[in-house]
């Protein structure tokens, strides 16, 4: 944490595309266009499906907008510097910038870790105690848990910028994917770095690790509730409900503990295999949770058949 001589920061920094495949980038750019276009419309149109929908201000379908907010974000903040990159071969951020993107990045991974353990748990209320669902999951209490989860995101990551603000950098300035990551910047420097990672490990740990957690917790109370049901069919309609979560859930979570993995121990994984976990980690589940949840939810896609109805006629 002192200061000395050598303190230096790089006035920005290069980021990467693809590796070896930098000729390719334009063609590459299109199935990236297509999925932040479905993950900004998706999100867009679950918000504004629910928001205009009496029938759905219910504790389910609020997690859920939520979830389709915090994809919206996570899309955004990626999505300039990404197709900038692709399209026109923007490579270079300020300092600054790039801190201010990784702090919003992580910050969004947080919440939407946090809002899949709230959906989690409005499920096993809504299986396990069904008279008492809605006495339990108020709008106050739902609304409380989501400024809950804000809260804890911001506040954990705030030193995450100073932490890295305080190191030297001197040689490398390129980072390994077209954003910024914590580790990504953090290995960049030439100087102790024992406390960012061990920060950042217990924060990870104590934040997402706690809620995959918490979430399997739920999941095994949910199937003790199932198991003791009587008719096949009410399993079936109870375990029915819960398949576009543990959809989400599979496809954030599987994809952010290896890109965790990849940072901390893979030392010597291919530079192709990093970037491609990136991507599908930060890209792929905005795009795909408003897509789960229009096919699998019938109340979703009701309203949304009578939304174009009404603007056809």
């Amino acid at each position: 944490w002192d200061f000395n001589g050598s303190f230096h920061q790089p006035p920005a920094l290069l980021m990467m595309g693809i590796p070896g495949l930098e000729t390719l980038h334009p063609w590459i750019s299109i199935p990236f266009c297509a999925l932040y276009l479905t993950a900004l419309l998706g999100n867009c149109g679950i918000l504004f499906i629910i928001g205009r929908t009496p029938s759905l201000h219910e504790p389910m379908y609020c997690f859920l907008s939520m979830l389709a907010l915090t994809d919206l974000g996570l899309a955004l903040c990626t999505l300039p510097t990404t197709l900038g990159l692709f399209w026109f071969n923007v490579r270079r951020i300020g300092f600054d910038a790039c801190l201010t993107q990784m702090y919003f990045i992580h910050i969004l991974s947080f919440i939407e870790s946090s809002v899949l353990l709230a959906m989690a748990f409005d499920r096993f209320v809504a299986i396990s105690h069904p008279l008492r669902h809605a006495a339990i999951l108020t709008k106050a209490t739902v609304l409380k848990i989501g400024v809950a989860i804000v809260l804890r995101g911001m506040v954990s990551l705030l030193p995450i910028p100073f932490l890295l603000k305080r190191l030297s950098y001197c040689g490398r300035t390129e980072l390994s994917h077209s954003f910024c990551f914590h580790p990504d910047i953090m290995n960049l420097a030439c100087a102790d770095i024992k406390v960012n990672v061990f920060y950042g490990m217990v924060i990870l740990l104590s934040t997402v690790g706690m809620d995959f957690i918490f979430i399997v917790l739920s999941y095994i109370l949910i199937l003790r509730t199932v198991a003791s049901l009587t008719s096949r069919e009410e399993c079936l309609k109870a375990l029915n409900t819960c398949v576009s979560h543990i959809c989400a859930v599979l496809v954030f979570f599987i994809p952010m503990i290896g890109l965790s993995m990849i940072h901390r121990f893979g030392k010597n994984v291919p530079p192709l295999v990093n970037t491609f976990v990136a991507y599908i980690y930060l890209i792929i589940p905005p795009a795909l949770n408003p897509v789960i949840y229009s096919i699998k939810s019938t109340h979703i896609r009701q309203a949304l058949l009578r939304a174009l109805c009404r603007k056809r006629g």
